[in-house]
């Protein structure tokens, strides 16, 4: 009875033991979660151009690939409804939402409903939309939303892109139509609810001002991610308020709470004939974070710090990456985000690439 009793104790101990580990888990699980995603929306656009892609080594690599192996775990998409092209649009981001799939990253969807850019200055309904009934509008919604969820399945969904003002305007202008503003982003979740378990829902603002009162606007919808883009060019260059700002977003709403989108430029120099976005210093967040490779770098390692140190940060996107010179050097319609890129001008992997990284 004795030795029974031993290896009863000796059993129990080991399941306790075996229990005891798993509280580490949810903590490992957590990390692993953490989104390190990369905005890829115009990749498709740039491979047709027979664009060819490096390493750190030098050696031609699919663009996926080095992002993969260098630690990113989601892609953003853009979904533009019926685009002048096939770039952005539904069958395309299909496609290219399988093959991200496929390579076990997972896919985050920003859905414009728009036929071009939605941003907090354009948010054109698509054309098929327009004239149309309120009520029509939002089973157009409704039924768009459903299909996307239905096809592609995608791990994160954006109900607008940087809706600031409002969606679908003038339906859905939050200052003078927000009960229908309110309604249309309601049509959306609504769709997303019913159809996937697992999909999360953000809900996107564009900077750090005005944040607070845009978020008590949707107190009342359910959502579950805080998104804010974050550029210095356009939304400050004090990455203290950022932090601040953060940090009291998810405290006063209880949500999940991430960036994006976000970029920094490692040269202000230029490779086409296409204006670039930033292009000059009094852009740039001097002297912490000049415009040099390792300038870009430390201040993508700065953006991981402030969110991994938010009670609810669960991730940052860098956006732009891809677009590296696409229309050759003398385009005038070529890359404005060329120096922005996680590829330098001979299109090999920056090292800002290596914050991608599960640390």
């Amino acid at each position: 009875m004795r030795m029974n009793f031993h290896i009863i104790f000796l059993m129990i101990l080991v399941v306790s033991c075996s229990r005891q580990s798993n509280f580490i888990v949810p903590d490992q699980e957590n990390e692993k979660t953490f989104i390190r995603g990369v905005d890829l929306s115009s990749l498709p656009l740039v491979e047709s151009k027979n664009i060819a892609f490096y390493n750190f080594r030098g050696q031609k690599e699919d663009v996926l690939t080095t992002l993969k192996n260098n630690g990113v775990n989601t892609i953003r998409l853009r979904l533009w409804n019926n685009p002048v092209n096939d770039h952005s649009s539904f069958q395309e981001v299909k496609s290219f939402s399988q093959r991200i799939k496929s390579m076990g990253l997972k896919v985050w969807l920003s859905v414009h409903y728009s036929d071009t850019w939605a941003d907090p200055r354009h948010q054109i309904p698509p054309l098929s939309w327009q004239g149309i009934s309120f009520e029509a509008l939002k089973d157009s919604v409704y039924f768009y939303t459903t299909k996307i969820i239905r096809e592609i399945q995608p791990d994160y969904i954006q109900i607008g892109n940087e809706i600031n003002l409002g969606l679908l305007l003038p339906y859905g202008s939050i200052n003078t139509n927000e009960v229908q503003y309110l309604e249309l982003i309601s049509t959306g979740v609504q769709a997303v609810r019913e159809h996937a378990n697992e999909t999360k829902i953000i809900l996107h603002f564009a900077g750090i001002n005005g944040s607070e009162w845009f978020f008590y606007k949707l107190a009342n919808i359910d959502y579950d991610i805080i998104g804010l883009s974050y550029y210095p060019v356009w939304h400050g260059k004090k990455l203290d308020e950022l932090k601040l700002s953060f940090s009291d977003l998810s405290q006063t709403f209880g949500k999940d709470i991430l960036i994006a989108e976000t970029s920094y430029p490692f040269t202000l120099e230029w490779r086409d004939w296409t204006d670039n976005i930033v292009g000059l210093e009094d852009q740039l967040i001097l002297p912490d974070y000049p415009a040099t490779v390792l300038g870009q770098k430390q201040f993508i390692a700065k953006i991981k710090e402030i969110i991994k140190s938010t009670k609810n940060g669960i991730g940052f996107c860098y956006w732009g990456g891809e677009l590296v010179i696409f229309n050759g050097p003398e385009a005038k319609d070529g890359s404005p985000w060329e120096n922005q890129a996680l590829y330098d001008f001979e299109n090999r992997a920056l090292p800002v690439i290596t914050n991608f990284k599960n640390e």
